[in-house]
């Protein structure tokens, strides 16, 4: 059964970067790409490299779309539902992620 976690406050991950929490033994990559509260959250491991990297990728968009790409090996990872633009097969998973009372919560 899934739940919210708390993991930080909003004002903790600057805007244009990722960070990374342990969730219930997960780690997952929480991203702010503007000065907003709008967040994404997607597994942690680059599932080509197996590295626990992905929060420290970088945020670009591509077609009207964000995305994250690896700092090992490039691949870039769909923010909202974790979809590799360049191996469907080699998606990593997304989590559901909202800011209530200025604390990053994650549901996993």
């Amino acid at each position: 059964m899934s739940q919210w976690h708390s993991v930080c406050e909003l004002e903790q991950i600057l805007p244009a970067t990722g960070v990374c929490a342990l969730v219930k033994g997960q780690q997952i990559a929480i991203f702010r790409p503007h000065d907003d509260e709008q967040l994404y959250a997607l597994s942690n491991i680059d599932p080509f490299s197996a590295a626990s990297v992905l929060s420290r990728g970088l945020i670009a968009e591509h077609q009207h779309t964000l995305w994250v790409a690896s700092p090992l090996k490039k691949q870039r990872f769909r923010l909202s539902d974790g979809v590799c633009l360049e191996d469907a097969t080699r998606s990593v998973a997304s989590y559901s992620v909202r800011v209530t009372a200025g604390q990053v919560e994650v549901c996993a």
